[in-house]
């Protein structure tokens, strides 16, 4: 079989196309890598969040054991029993 030679323009346009695709890749991976990191964070906000959420409930039953039952005005500084 004989070979053939391409001519300038479409050596240029499959270049091109490589080129593009290369790209492409590039760019879909660093987006893999933003959702690494972007879920990453969004665990390490729910562990914070969990984490809080314990404190609140330690301070609560302390606050509970300490006041009894009842509604904390955190502007007024006061707790109002239930009656």
């Amino acid at each position: 079989m004989e070979k053939k030679v391409l001519t300038k323009e479409e050596i240029q346009s499959l270049t091109d196309l490589k080129t593009k695709y290369s790209q492409l890749v590039n760019v879909l991976g660093e987006i893999e890598i933003q959702k690494m990191d972007l879920n990453l964070r969004k665990e390490q906000i729910k562990s914070n969040l969990i984490s809080i959420k314990e404190e609140e409930i330690k301070i609560g039953k302390e606050l509970e054991e300490k006041y009894g039952n009842g509604t904390i005005s955190l502007e007024k500084g006061e707790f109002s029993p239930t009656e």
